[in-house]
């Protein structure tokens, strides 16, 4: 008898959200797989990522403050978006892009305000170790 192969263990990052879980499970969205694995891999960056929703859809701060947004709405677009940024609040632009990062999933907006746009479990994927740097790299700068 053969060894059959093992599904890779289903990893839940700690600071995991129930409640941000009960309002996508609301939602019915065709992306939620996409939603839930992006969720995990940003909250698996640094335990102290808090998860939150805001603007109608998971929010992530760190030390307090508001870093990225996942815009799923509406849900008649066929992709979901990280929106990067400094919070709310309208702040002077930095002269420079507040990170260094030079990717190709990363469209600048402004110098302080990013967006990286999926439209597939399979971009995700092909791009998670890049994701993560890209978060890591958001959360550390100084604002």
């Amino acid at each position: 008898m053969k060894n059959k192969p093992q599904a890779a263990p289903i990893i839940v990052p700690p600071n995991l959200n129930h409640e941000v879980t009960e309002f996508l499970d609301e939602q019915n969205h065709p992306f939620y797989r996409e939603i839930d694995q992006l969720r995990t891999y940003i909250l698996l960056v640094d335990e102290a990522i808090v998860e939150n929703i805001k603007w109608n859809g998971p929010n992530y701060s760190y030390k307090n403050q508001d870093r990225i947004t996942m815009r799923i709405q509406p849900t008649t677009h066929k992709q979901v978006q990280l929106i990067f940024h400094r919070g709310a609040k309208k702040q002077e632009e930095p002269l420079e892009r507040i990170i260094p990062h030079k990717s190709k999933i990363l469209n600048w907006i402004e110098n302080d305000r990013a967006v990286i746009t999926y439209k597939s479990i399979k971009e995700i994927e092909q791009t998670k170790a890049e994701l993560a740097e890209i978060i890591k790299a958001w959360i550390e700068a100084r604002l």
